[in-house]
């Protein structure tokens, strides 16, 4: 500050000396809003995390500090033009019309002596158009943004150098430097390019041009800073939300017109004022069009527009189709500089119901100046293995609280990253193939009191998933309000990202990291495999299901979270008063809680407070015999053990028994039993739910089974009982089982034996049972017989 005050110095080092200053303070602003004076880490963190980001594709992009001097353009002793050493890859396209890369004075041949107003200077209409490049997005960005480059917001001042502030226009570099103000990678970075430009051996160009000066230097340069960040002149492709907020920072939001909550007229009233104000920049991206549409409406499948002007009256886009006529010639009528407001080649008017109808996205690129405050939070985050994968569990969450509440705006930026870069090259098809390749992600936003969540339901905000490196989610908070964000993905490429949350607001707004609503968490691993894979409570194998004895020394609040990387299992959590004994069936008096609906994936209960005891808690899936491994993981606010179960029928053979149907009381059946030798077994019944019903079946509504099975053998004049179950109301269930006993071999002095079921009272309907035998050896079972 007292530099720029100094007397002696030029005006332009004065500018420069207080821009400085402005940077500095607005950085110290950044860093002051990243985490609590108390706890510095985060801010270390944060920085850290910047600067690992800072290469790309073999190339070093520095977080900017300040405006380089005029001296750093300047041609050095040796006399010889700057040359970046970066290799600009070619498609098959370019490499068959390139001629060699060339600098402005061979592309042009001899310029006028004022040589920044002959390449620098915007005299006319910028109309800038692309042809066998194949950054459509680019050149509608940069042809979107014509508004804003220079006038009012005068953004081109604020990236690119050498600039002359006083004349407003980018100056010629003598050494043919160049060195730009990029916003990627989760901070504005310095981009540094030579003028090399690759000139071709045909009528075709290899770079953006403005048709009504193809000398202008500028977009062609601000396009190589772009590609050289994004890879090459052969860059798979992009959006233009992205595309500007790199180029020019401001904050991108994308409108998915196809989709019914889109509001034509909501929309309309938002960007109107806003365009007028210059606040906002618009641009277009079709999807796939059939032929029909597109000779109609002579648009391009997966090709981005700019909007170049709107018309109030009429509600009306002037929309421009970036790519370049062949044989093309402006008129004179378009050489006009003072008719600039004329539409020209390739741009057409279209309403915003046309647009809804025929293009795919809507891109809005919103003035951060409309925001007063901003603060950035830089993460990496490892994506959640397979088994966390349907759950919220190990993705970021933030809490988030506005002192006054209103408008908050949140935005999501993914780093881009070199590996994929090479996924987007190596794969074919069409842009969206090769997007869905590289995965999705999305906003979700919580009413938890800025609590982490584990898992989808319920969110007061649910973003798209989108397959761009930006999502934007808008909120109306309500003051002193914590609000939990959460960040998720589906099928995210790499194993690892790092990410920055950028949040916009116009009053103070808190940002940290969320907090677990328990304390402590303990994690156990299973498996349902075909010996204990039990299905729901209406199925007779239930007992068998993986079952952990949950031991509670003092009263506690719990959760319990059960998730599968097998995504096409639905699974489910019951908490039984059983002592931590293993449960055989689910009776409504005995359940403590349970994770409700059977879930795709996962599955999560919470209880306010669990007493001090012991608890069995049984982990099942929907339907019988469907495999997975899973994990389980409590939380409480006082430490709790969990150990496994041993199933009293592990390692015994399961032999369905004949299903038939019980009618009035006293009514009773029996089968034959026998074996080869004598082998240890269970006996289990029950009434089966019909495979018709869907899976919010409430198993625990099913009507008790009022019947005894006796296990009777001997002679037939000496019969007797051997084992049965309890039976009677004192002791009903769906699930009858008997104790364990032996089957001894019908060739033995002891005589056969028989398996009897009897109904205990008058079923008011037929009632059908089924049930199985679970032995150590294969046994043979008789038909039923009335008796």
């Amino acid at each position: 500050m007292r530099a720029a005050a100094e007397k002696g110095i030029s005006k332009e080092e004065a500018a420069r000396f207080r821009r400085r200053c402005q940077q500095l303070i607005k950085f110290a602003e950044q860093l002051k809003a990243q985490a609590p004076a108390s706890s510095p880490s985060p801010v270390k963190n944060g920085l850290g995390l910047l600067q690992g980001a800072s290469r790309l594709h073999g190339n070093f992009y520095p977080p900017w500090s300040e405006d380089p001097p005029g001296a750093e353009f300047q041609l050095g002793p040796d006399l010889k033009p700057y040359i970046d050493a970066t290799v600009f890859p070619l498609s098959e396209d370019q490499v068959a019309n390139f001629l060699a890369w060339h600098r402005p004075h061979e592309l042009f041949g001899p310029l006028s002596t004022n040589q920044d107003d002959s390449l620098m200077t915007q005299s006319t209409q910028l109309d800038l158009v692309q042809d066998i490049t194949t950054d459509c997005s680019v050149v509608a960005s940069l042809s979107a943004a014509a508004k804003i480059w220079t006038g009012k917001h005068a953004v081109l001042s604020t990236i690119m150098h050498p600039f002359d502030h006083e004349r407003g226009q980018p100056k010629l570099s003598p050494s043919g430097k160049y060195i730009f103000r990029l916003n990627f990678n989760g901070c504005a970075r310095r981009v540094t390019i030579d003028d090399r430009l690759p000139a071709s051996g045909t009528d075709r160009a290899l770079f953006v041009i403005n048709r009504h000066n193809p000398c202008l230097l500028w977009p062609a340069l601000l396009e190589k800073a772009y590609l050289k960040v994004r890879g090459g002149y052969d860059f798979p492709g992009s959006n233009s939300g992205t595309d500007l907020w790199v180029l020019t920072g401001w904050i991108p939001e994308q409108l998915f017109l196809q989709r019914e909550a889109f509001d034509i007229d909501e929309t309309w009233d938002r960007i109107k004022t806003a365009y007028e104000m210059e606040n906002v920049i618009i641009t277009l991206g079709t999807g796939h069009i059939s032929a029909e549409e597109g000779d109609i409406m002579g648009l391009i499948g997966e090709h981005d527009y700019a909007v170049q002007d709107v018309d109030s009256s009429s509600r009306k886009f002037l929309v421009k189709n970036p790519w370049r006529p062949r044989f093309d010639t402006p008129s004179s009528s378009e050489m006009d500089s003072g008719n600039a407001s004329s539409p020209s080649a390739g741009t057409f008017w279209l309403s915003i119901e046309d647009i809804a109808q025929h293009f795919e996205s809507m891109y809005l690129n919103w003035n951060p100046a409309l925001f007063t405050h901003r603060q950035d939070r830089h993460f990496a985050w490892d994506i959640p293995t397979k088994d966390f994968a349907a759950s919220l569990v190990r993705n970021p969450q933030f809490s988030i609280t506005s002192q006054a509440g209103g408008v908050v705006w949140i935005l999501l930026s993914r780093h881009f990253a070199d590996a994929e870069l090479e996924i987007a090259r190596n794969k074919s098809g069409s842009l969206a193939a090769v997007a869905s390749q590289l995965g999705f992600m999305s906003i979700l936003v919580f009413d938890r009191q800025g609590h982490k969540v584990q898992l989808s339901d319920g969110p007061t905000y649910s973003g798209p998933l989108v397959d761009s490196p930006q999502t934007l989610a808008r909120i109306e908070s309500r003051a002193g309000k914590a609000y939990t964000v959460v960040i998720d993905q589906q099928d995210l490429a790499l194993a690892s990202y790092t990410f920055t949350l950028s949040v916009f607001s116009n009053g103070p707004v808190g940002v940290e990291e969320a907090q677990e609503k328990m304390r402590y968490f303990t994690e156990q691993q299973g498996a349902w495999n075909r010996r204990n894979a039990g299905g729901n409570s209406g199925c007779t194998t239930y007992f068998l299901n993986p079952q952990y004895k949950l031991s509670v020394s003092r009263a506690t609040p719990i959760s319990a979270l059960l998730a599968t990387s097998n995504k096409d299992v639905h699974v489910h959590i019951d908490l039984i008063w059983a002592r931590g004994k293993r449960a055989n069936t689910v009776r409504r008096k005995d359940l403590v809680v349970s994770s409700g609906e059977y879930r795709r994936g996962c599955a999560s209960s919470e209880l306010e407070m669990l007493e001090a005891g012991d608890y069995t808690l049984v982990c099942s899936t929907f339907e019988a015999q469907q495999t997975a491994d899973f994990t389980l993981r409590i939380g409480s606010m006082t430490p709790v053990t969990i150990e496994p179960i041993p199933a009293d029928t592990a390692g015994k053979l399961r032999t369905p028994l004949p299903s038939f149907t019980l009618r009035g009381e006293g009514q009773r059946w029996m089968a034959s039993l026998d074996a080869t030798w004598v082998t240890r077994a269970i006996a289990s019944f029950q009434s089966p739910i019909p495979l018709s019903e869907s899976l919010h079946y409430d198993t625990r509504s099913l009507p008790a089974l009022m019947v005894r099975i006796s296990i009777v053998g001997g002679a037939d004049s000496q019969t007797h009982i051997l084992v049965e179950s309890k039976g009677g109301a004192e002791d009903s269930g769906t699930v009858i089982r008997t104790p364990e006993f032996d089957i001894e071999s019908s060739n033995t002095s002891h005589g056969r034996m028989y398996l009897v079921v009897e109904s205990l009272w008058e079923h008011r309907a037929a009632q059908e049972l089924c049930g199985d035998i679970f032995s150590d050896s294969p046994i043979q079972i008789g038909n039923w017989e009335a008796f």
